[in-house]
């Protein structure tokens, strides 16, 4: 993506600069910490997403001549400001969770320590992607859960903004679904594509014969074949028909889809055509997938659900100051203390304790020195330290962005959900899988 990010930002971020570079304070060193007070109700863990795409927009955080211009006309800032502006550049340290783990209220998923003017501009930009990919990342790996090892592709990109199409293709690829609709993700962050046809190429065709007769000729008869324009029952007789017993898969995008998928499978299978897969693609989320696991579907294809976050389309997390250096230079937690928005102050690193079994039993946010210092954890402990550093002197670890970022942030989401209890697959409503305990 092209295009400074600077001004997709609120604009309290830039008068708070105004402020502070008014006062002295702007050049304070201070810790930002995003994370999530709560998962959304119903879930028992979260998946981090977007950290790639947080990392390379504070790359690119720049305020050009454009923006200038603009900020200008707009009367809010005072010169001196609008001069710091054209200067701006991060500089600072971030450490984090690794995109792709499990979360739980309180993870510290991202630390970001910069002189506070610099690191408060970030706000807006760092909770925008987190908790938007980070909401469909949980929710698609819940889907993935169910799925039981049945591929399911992502096709959403008809439900929500068009660059938020691509986000969260990026975000259900990197949870474990296998492939997207979204070609400008697939040109971007190497995830693989798919699609053959909707109902307007059959309703194009006099017939659904034609429309089937064209499409193989075209692709081949192992292409995927939409079989519910019309009657499902001829549809399926037809592709056969047409494709032969070699036909790749059909797909049916409607109907009583437990009794619609046996019926379809069985008469696949009296007309021959054993070897050939069903997809199904209508308005599938995890209870829907789950409902079919004793179906006889291959894979799945799933829209709204998964680029809504599956009804919590946002994670609910928060970005505040929990530390800040003093006159002395020392560190000072601070920490919000407002009823039901209470956060937790001073610089953290974090670890979640395995069992023998290398079971998750806990997370544990340590209170001390922070990521990377010298106080770590408790001997004796068998843990695994959560935090590693994303980003030094504002540049960032390209082991965490591009094409190879995302393939290890889906990498490193599978190896982290194996560590799970198997309560925190349940669908039902109920307390985080493991608790969060602060040292």
């Amino acid at each position: 993506m092209t295009g400074s990010p600077a001004l997709l930002t609120d604009r309290y971020e830039l008068t708070m600069v105004d402020a502070a570079l008014h006062d002295g304070t702007a050049h304070r060193r201070s810790l930002f910490e995003a994370f999530a007070r709560s998962l959304p109700g119903g879930r028992r863990y979260g998946v981090v997403a977007g950290t790639g795409r947080v990392l390379e927009l504070i790359e690119r955080f720049r305020f050009g001549d454009a923006e200038l211009e603009w900020l200008r006309a707009q009367e809010f800032l005072r010169p001196a400001t609008l001069d710091w502006l054209a200067d701006y550049r991060f500089t600072g340290d971030i450490w984090g969770y690794r995109e792709g783990e499990a979360y739980f209220p309180g993870s510290p998923l991202v630390s970001i320590e910069a002189p506070f003017a610099e690191a408060v501009v970030l706000e807006t930009l760092v909770l925008s992607v987190l908790n938007s990919d980070s909401s469909v990342a949980s929710a698609a790996a819940r889907m993935v859960s169910v799925a039981l090892g049945r591929p399911i592709a992502e096709m959403g990109s008809r439900r929500t903004g068009e660059r938020s199409a691509v986000a969260a293709a990026r975000a259900a690829w990197i949870a474990g679904f296998e492939a997207t609709s979204n070609l400008e993700a697939g040109r971007t962050w190497g995830i693989p594509t798919m699609g053959t046809a909707a109902h307007a190429f059959t309703l194009l065709h006099d017939t659904e014969e034609g429309a089937f007769r064209s499409q193989v000729e075209a692709f081949g008869p192992a292409t995927t074949l939409l079989i519910d324009t019309y009657d499902i029952a001829a549809g399926v007789e037809t592709a056969v028909r047409v494709a032969g017993t070699a036909l790749g898969a059909i797909r049916i995008d409607s109907g009583d889809l437990p009794a619609v998928v046996a019926a379809v499978r069985a008469q696949l299978d009296g007309l021959g055509a054993v070897d050939t897969r069903i997809t199904v693609t209508s308005d599938l989320d995890e209870f829907t997938i789950a409902a079919l696991s004793g179906s006889p579907v291959d894979s799945y294809g799933v829209g709204t659900s998964v680029v809504t976050g599956s009804g919590h389309p946002a994670a609910g997390m928060v970005y505040k100051l929990v530390a800040r250096h003093d006159d002395a230079g020392d560190w000072v937690p601070v920490a919000k203390a407002s009823a039901a928005k209470a956060s937790v102050g001073g610089r953290k690193s974090a670890a979640r304790r395995l069992d023998a079994s290398g079971i998750a039993r806990e997370e544990i946010v340590h209170l001390g020195d922070g990521p990377g210092g010298a106080h770590e954890f408790e001997p004796g402990d068998e843990l695994r330290p959560l935090m590693v550093r994303l980003m030094a002197g504002g540049v960032a670890d390209p082991a965490f962005t591009g094409v190879a970022g995302t393939r290890a942030a889906r990498d490193h989401r599978a190896s982290a959900m194996q560590e799970l209890p198997i309560g925190a697959f349940r669908l039902g409503r109920g307390e985080p899988a493991i608790p969060t305990t602060y040292r």
